[in-house]
């Protein structure tokens, strides 16, 4: 399924420092070897889920987006019209904040030429799916990616508490914004991500697996792995970084689907791999390595929330919705913990309530029961008043990509601000939302637990909202101007003439 590679390839290289020219160096290299040279409008692909301070292993490190970025001037001076960096960040925050936090900006302002998209500022095209067992038959991109003529991944090396992993074919949630890249995020989620792969496929993929993060995807432990790892071709370049940490890909759902749908293969004996470290050295290196793919109730065991967890709605046939809410809440509290050590002893006693969960509930007077999502179901008694909690799920089908609504950190701050008030007397709230994302989230246990928030974290206020107003100020003047976006030439893997549709609405152009 991938038409620049005939023949799967992985190269494993030993780098163990943040040295542009060296990782310069390593990845031309690599390009020879596979003798890929990019061509045209070539787009970069980070993972630049966040950065700043809180957030130091969560990204693609500057240095190796650096030197990526020239190893293609090496390589593709000639051949490429343009070369870009496109993103968008997660948990609400505007892109333009995670560009300059994570040192992109800096990177972009020292090489001549390269272009910055964030994703959510600009206009957003319509593909349509025509494959099988699909989860709808159309979804929205960013034009840049719709129209990249050679398209680069370069996801950092992570671990995922919803998908297990975060190597290259996950980072493709970032090809969405925001309002896009929720529909689905739920416990269909690998399937999302197997999707997204009928959008566009890698010409080249590089790894920043220098520094890997273990356990977490937001708020990863550093994992001192040393490795820059290269690949023609999605499916078996995840394989094998699977295989470095002792992991089954076949377990790794997106990864095995979209073998199945023939863009690759999981089978190493099949895969071309070559380099300085053999595979049998990238897995010493790697052992020991924790992928924390922990359920709800486990991961809270012996702090101040317990958890409930039924399953996700009956007709989606599976028990736990490891792509959407629970996951979000796991991701939430690290970060307040990151924020502040005391967080857990400052917090106040919880009880959180995902899916439709059938049993007791063990909340004492005075605890507060929080049932969190669309899909959350239970009835019993909660200080000896009965309670009835009725499932608000609303099948997918119903979703439509052209009206997703633009909620931004503001607006949720709002709308969980107002789900709670009047609340503080009752013995439960429900907060809605499929998913209920990690920024809600974050308010919520805020709010209702007293942990320090750090949205409001004024040595942050300045840096954040100074993002923030771009962003706004960005859409406003493309408005202001009546700019007309022309549409975007299929994408390489689309089945129909896209539409484009204005970045921050879901109106087509």
């Amino acid at each position: 399924m991938n038409p620049n590679a005939a023949e799967p390839h992985v190269i494993i290289r030993h780098c163990d420092a943040y040295y542009s020219e060296r990782i310069r160096a390593i990845l031309r290299e690599g390009l020879n070897e596979m003798k890929i040279v990019p061509k045209g409008r070539t787009l970069v692909k980070p993972n630049l889920v966040c950065a700043g301070d809180m957030f130091p292993h969560a990204h693609t490190r500057a240095e190796f987006g650096e030197g990526l970025l020239l190893a293609l001037q090496d390589v593709g001076s000639e051949t490429m019209t343009e070369l870009a960096v496109g993103e968008r960040c997660g948990i609400t925050i505007p892109t333009r904040y995670v560009f300059k936090h994570s040192g992109f900006d800096a990177v972009l302002s020292r090489l001549d030429g390269v272009k910055r998209y964030p994703f959510e500022e600009v206009p957003q095209v319509e593909v349509r799916y025509t494959h099988e067992k699909r989860l709808r038959d159309y979804v929205f991109v960013p034009e840049p990616v719709a129209k990249a003529d050679f398209f680069v991944n370069a996801p950092k090396f992570k671990a995922h508490p919803w998908t297990t992993v975060t190597f290259s074919m996950k980072n493709y949630i970032g090809i969405q914004d925001d309002r896009h890249r929720l529909i689905d995020h739920d416990h269909r989620l690998n399937e999302k991500i197997a999707d997204l792969q009928y959008v566009i496929q890698p010409n080249f993929i590089a790894i920043d697996a220098i520094i890997a993060g273990e356990g977490r995807m937001l708020t990863p432990k550093p994992f001192d792995l040393g490795l820059i790892i290269m690949g023609n071709n999605q499916v078996a370049f995840d394989a094998v970084c699977c295989a470095i940490i002792g992991l089954d890909p076949r377990t790794v759902d997106h990864i095995r689907m979209a073998s199945e749908r023939g863009f690759g293969t999981m089978d190493i004996g099949k895969i071309k791999i070559t380099g300085d470290v053999t595979l049998a050295q990238a897995k010493e290196r790697a052992r020991g390595f924790d992928v924390g793919l922990i359920r709800v109730e486990k991961y809270f065991e012996g702090t101040a929330i317990t958890a409930y967890a039924g399953p996700p709605p009956e007709n989606e046939h599976t028990d736990y919705c490891w792509g959407g809410c629970p996951g979000a809440i796991e991701e939430a509290i690290e970060i307040l913990r990151t924020y502040d050590a005391e967080c857990d002893k400052k917090m106040t006693r919880l009880h959180v309530v995902f899916g439709a969960y059938d049993g007791p509930i063990d909340a004492k007077p005075g605890e507060k029961v929080v049932f969190i999502g669309d899909c959350a179901k239970w009835e019993g008694k909660i200080a000896d008043k009965l309670v009835k909690v009725e499932s608000l799920y609303k099948d997918r089908s119903t979703k439509d990509p052209y009206k997703a609504p633009t909620n931004d950190i503001y607006a949720k701050i709002k709308d969980v601000t107002m789900a709670l008030a009047g609340t503080r007397k009752d013995p439960y709230v429900r907060l809605e939302g499929c998913p209920v994302s990690v920024a809600e989230q974050i308010f919520a246990l805020v709010s209702l637990g007293g942990a320090k928030n750090p949205y409001l974290d004024p040595a942050e206020a300045v840096r954040f909202n100074e993002a923030y107003l771009g962003w706004r100020s960005s859409i406003a003047f493309k408005r202001l101007k009546g700019e007309k976006y022309q549409k975007a030439g299929a994408c390489p893997r689309g089945n129909a003439a896209p539409t484009v549709a204005t970045p921050d609405t879901g109106a087509a152009e």
